[in-house]
């Protein structure tokens, strides 16, 4: 038999059902027996009002009922690293209604580096699965708010980690994807936004000495590197987390618009959108970021350079779109 009770009456013994998701509480299942007081204090803690018991399965006279499952409830008694790999705060910053745009950004920009840190380190099929699920409310926040969305536009990381770099490319990527796609239906956002937060997974195949070389890489060192789209193309399907999307955009977006990208040389209209808009967005943090051999240029240096001596690389209209985008960014913060 099953209730619903205020979690101020909340007890030991009571076999509890959560109604949040996993990622919205501090627990590795939604339900579970209550063991210790401490856990009654972090379903408070959460901001929980009322959940549901099960009486059949509760466990006041000593003996739990019907073979109630063990379980392991708290995150932090969980082996395996799987469910951690997107911070909990992410997702508290994100549906956080109290937190100000600004702080709103910087919480969510700090604590998706972290996921994409946490992936590159064991990019398993489950991970790469709970990344995109973190993605796609990152995506979300993106397209619904307009503020904080703004702010995200601010790069801040200057680096040039892999990490880091996924995690600018993912936010300017899908900020031009909302304004050029609007509200239409014909584009899984969702999809779209893993593909530019995860356009340069191949680099974990790609050897270490190379990735963090201080310096210029050399050909035969260039050679290995690009080979990563195909290593991420690769990865992401051996893992069955390839999609059409993610396809044309770790496999695309180092291809140029005159052809002399890499890894297959395709030109023009060959190269997908989603491909041509992930190399616009990867070529300007390339470019307003600390590099050994350059200094970082600020944004509209980066973009009257892209324009000036890069321009074959793009597309000219959607370059444009893209520069409309930062004319926009900075107009509009308050």
């Amino acid at each position: 038999m099953q209730k619903t009770i205020n979690t101020d009456n909340l007890k030991i013994g009571m076999y509890v059902i959560l109604p949040l998701s996993w990622y919205q509480h501090p627990f590795v299942k939604n339900e579970f027996l209550i063991r210790s007081k401490e856990q009654i204090q972090k379903i408070s803690e959460s901001g929980i009002a009322e959940v549901i018991l099960d009486t059949k399965k509760s466990n006041f006279n000593g003996e739990q009922k019907n073979r109630a499952p063990q379980t392991e409830p708290e995150k932090t008694a969980r082996p395996s690293a799987s469910r951690t790999v997107v911070p909990d705060g992410l997702l508290e910053a994100i549906h956080d209604v109290n937190l100000a745009p600004q702080e709103k950004a910087k919480a969510v920009r700090a604590h998706s580096i972290t996921m994409i840190s946490n992936l590159l380190e064991n990019p398993t099929a489950e991970n790469i699965q709970d990344v995109k699920k973190g993605i796609a409310e990152v995506v979300d926040l993106i397209l619904t708010d307009d503020d904080t969305s703004l702010y995200l536009l601010d790069i801040t990381s200057h680096d040039f980690y892999t990490y880091t770099h996924s995690v600018n490319v993912g936010f300017l990527a899908v900020s031009l994807s909302k304004a050029l796609f609007k509200k239409s239906e014909a584009h899984n956002m969702h999809e779209l936004g893993a593909g530019f937060f995860l356009h340069d997974l191949g680099k974990v195949e790609v050897d270490a000495s190379i990735i963090n070389k201080p310096g210029k890489l050399t050909e035969e060192e260039m050679a290995q590197m690009r080979q990563h789209p195909h290593m991420g193309y690769k990865l992401l399907y051996e893992t069955n987390q390839l999609t059409h999307e993610c396809k044309k955009i770790v496999l695309q977006h180092h291809e140029r618009y005159d052809g002399k990208g890499y890894p297959d040389g395709l030109e023009r209209d060959d190269i997908h959108l989603y491909g041509r808009i992930c190399s616009i967005a990867d070529v300007f943090d390339a470019l307003t970021s600390e590099r050994s051999y350059r200094q970082k240029l600020d944004p509209f240096a980066a973009l009257k350079l892209m324009k000036e001596e890069m321009i074959h690389h793009f597309h000219r209209d959607l370059f444009e779109q893209f520069v409309l985008l930062f004319k926009q960014h900075h107009d509009g913060k308050p």
